[in-house]
């Protein structure tokens, strides 16, 4: 008999809670206001999602001067002031007039921290609940995701928001799915479910759910900026909206750098490593094919320096960075080895420099900014034979090579030894086509693309 109340009120206690959902999603619609809110919980993360982040502020503040912009963000020492200055000194990027700053709580539910099993599941909910906090804090007419939190989308839309995104990568991809099916260990896929052939067959589903999820919920963007190819051809399978989804490749500082001359110091060599202090950079395969390249060294050649460049944007990151030393030590190149954490864009562009090779190793890298600051700098790219790189980026130019692809520690050191036993002219003559290449790719066409993509939604809303 207890059941004939129990369900009753189950049912009752969500209808109301769907009623609430709603009754605050109308309060929202009746107090928005005419601004851009954009959905970037850490701004102090570094890495190219920061970049678009501040191009695109500085982009709607040309095209729209009287359209307000502001940031959602869990940093609590955040403010128009700092965030303004750290365009400037990070990225090279002066926006019209700061944004303004709403601060976020509860950023704690989006950190994988939170969730050691089902982390994207988890994590996807958590952005929602972050997002009912953002949105119930100040309710923008237009919401603009640039971090990828795409469970988001239906509530800002509940809102009664214009939803604008540009993805860097899918949270999910067919790649995805058929390296849990094929049972290949990797940092999303851990060895004990690789290794368990039933494990694998649930994560397969679960796997499946979620993109099943994440079709429903990317569907609900009205214009949706997608990065490179790779990224382009994933999505559109995914959210089923091709003709809302446009390709704008991202800013890179190429006008910056390309004032750099491309000859180097004689002295030592330098191999430099761009990336945030993340698992899926695999910084740990470049210092192994760093230590074979060096064994492999003929003795005439000077031994070269790998300089690793990152943020870390938490504890986790932190870890992995004390993680990669203590292999430096393990693998006898600590003394060829370099770190320099959170550093400057200026000391940024000084490394770059002095750098005759770039070396990125990111598994399906979804563009890849920091190959292309490689190349405009002149520093010869060795990046990971995937997705953005290999799609968009390492190709010919005026049927000149522009640098290499690899994918193990073997192809790797075999990269960084031809770099290294280059004769100077041919070096020389590679730098020079890969700075050529990476033109295409530069800020004023992030710009250009930018604006024609979202022109249509903003002149026609603010009208």
């Amino acid at each position: 008999m207890a059941i004939l109340f129990i369900v009753p009120a189950i049912v009752a206690a969500f209808c109301a809670l769907i009623l609430g959902l709603v009754l605050r999603g109308v309060v929202g619609r009746m107090s928005r206001k005419k601004a851009v809110g954009f959905f970037h919980p850490y701004t102090n993360d570094g890495g190219g999602g920061e970049r678009v982040l501040w191009c695109a502020v500085r982009a709607i503040q040309e095209e729209i001067p009287d359209l307000d912009c502001l940031v959602y963000t869990g940093d609590h020492d955040a403010t128009p002031q700092s965030l303004a200055a750290r365009a400037v000194d990070c990225f090279g990027v002066t926006l019209l007039s700061p944004v303004k700053v709403v601060h976020l709580d509860k950023r704690k539910w989006i950190e994988e921290t939170t969730y050691p099993h089902f982390t994207m599941i988890g994590q996807s909910l958590g952005s929602m609940y972050l997002a009912w906090e953002a949105l119930c804090k100040f309710t923008p007419l237009y919401y603009f995701d640039t971090s990828g939190y795409a469970f988001t989308y239906p509530l800002a839309r509940l809102f009664g928001c214009k939803v604008i995104c540009y993805t860097h990568y899918p949270t999910i991809s067919t790649d995805m799915l058929s390296r849990v099916s094929q049972r290949r260990q990797m940092y999303n896929n851990d060895a004990s479910i690789a290794k368990s052939v039933w494990l694998s067959r649930c994560k397969m589903i679960y796997y499946t759910f979620f993109s099943w999820l994440y079709g429903i919920v990317g569907s609900c963007t009205h214009l949706a900026m997608v990065n490179s190819s790779w990224t382009k051809s994933h999505i559109e399978k995914l959210w089923g909206v091709s003709d809302r989804i446009k390709r704008v490749y991202p800013p890179c500082d190429t006008s910056g750098l390309q004032v750099l001359p491309l000859k180097r110091p004689a002295e030592i060599p330098v191999i430099i490593s761009v990336a945030q202090f993340r698992p899926e950079k695999a910084h740990g395969l470049q210092l192994e094919a760093f230590s074979v390249a060096v064994k492999r060294l003929d003795s005439s050649l000077t031994k070269p320096r790998l300089q690793f460049v990152g943020s870390c944007r938490n504890k986790s990151d932190e870890e992995r960075l004390q993680i990669l030393k203590d292999k430096a030590i393990e693998l006898n190149v600590s003394e060829q080895v370099e770190f320099h954490k959170n550093i400057t864009y200026r000391d940024l562009v000084e490394l770059l420099g002095a750098a005759v090779a770039g070396i990125h190793s990111m598994t399906d890298e979804h563009f890849g900014i920091s190959v292309v600051e490689y190349m405009a700098a002149g520093a010869i790219p060795i990046a990971h034979n995937s997705a953005g790189p290999k799609m968009d980026i390492v190709l010919d130019e005026d049927g000149e090579q522009t640098g290499f692809l690899a994918c193990t520690s073997e192809e790797y050191a075999d990269a960084i030894l031809r770099v290294l036993r280059m004769p100077q002219t041919e070096r020389l003559a590679m730098a020079a086509a890969a700075r050529r290449r990476a033109t295409r790719f530069s800020e004023q066409r992030f710009y250009d693309d930018f604006k024609n993509a979202v022109r249509p939604i903003l002149c026609h809303t603010s009208r």
